[in-house]
């Protein structure tokens, strides 16, 4: 099993980890219960429209929540809306964007706070002057339809205006594709991973890499097509 000073040290290192299933899952587990988990990812199945996309597409589903995580202890803050100013988001930023919420059993049942715990801790190690944390969670479907490819970042290569991102797979069906590509700051590859198995996941400390992922496609034009992740940024306050 990877230790999690592993992981430090390659994001200390490098900028960003690339990590499979089965060390994702093994960290999370030595974090706290993953008991709902099953729960977790069927929620998934009930996300609504995101209708703000500007490239006028029907293919992204989402829900947000914000929580505060002050000295290792994490509080849902009152629903508000996401927003990212234009210069790290020029498709999308300069707007309070207003998503469903993450429904309340998700939010504090034991998978979601697991993995909140785990960048607590993990970040909390990476960056020891921060005492208090603003904390966004986002559930992400990307659907691809014939005709219709799903673009998990419309944005394209993209930093987020935080300080560490967690990208962690929860599910894909009957897709192509979806390839998590990082780069330096002069935009020069720096490494990528295709998110192929529920626990795969990307960790970027924000400053110093971009991050993206390449558009899906349906395998089987005739069934369903989706690609579902789970994103979380620590900011520091």
């Amino acid at each position: 099993m990877m230790a999690i000073e592993a992981v430090e040290h390659e994001i200390a290192t490098r900028g960003f980890a690339l990590l499979p299933a089965r060390e994702v899952r093994a960290l999370l587990e030595a974090s706290g219960p993953l008991d709902d988990i099953e729960r977790f990812a069927a929620s998934w199945d009930g996300l609504a429209l995101d209708t703000y996309m500007a490239d006028g597409g029907r293919y992204r589903r989402r829900r947000h929540a914000a929580f505060a995580v002050v000295d290792g202890r994490i509080t849902r803050k009152p629903h508000q809306p996401h927003y990212q100013t234009v210069e790290y988001n020029p498709l999308h930023g300069g707007i309070a964007r207003w998503f469903e919420p993450i429904l309340p059993e998700i939010g504090s049942g034991a998978a979601l706070q697991t993995i909140l715990r785990f960048c607590a801790r993990l970040f909390g190690d990476l960056a020891k002057d921060a005492r208090e944390w603003h904390v966004e969670a986002h559930q992400f479907r990307i659907e691809a339809r014939p005709g219709e490819q799903g673009r998990p970042t419309p944005e394209g290569m993209h930093r987020d205006g935080v300080d560490y991102v967690l990208v962690l797979l929860i599910h894909r069906q009957n897709i192509v594709s979806g390839t998590t590509t990082i780069h330096d700051l002069e935009q020069r590859p720096l490494g990528s991973f295709t998110l192929a198995y529920p626990f795969d996941a990307a960790i970027v400390e924000d400053a110093r890499v971009y991050h993206g992922v390449t558009a899906v496609s349906p395998l089987d034009p005739a069934a369903p097509a989706f690609r579902d992740v789970l994103v979380v940024t620590f900011r520091k306050i």
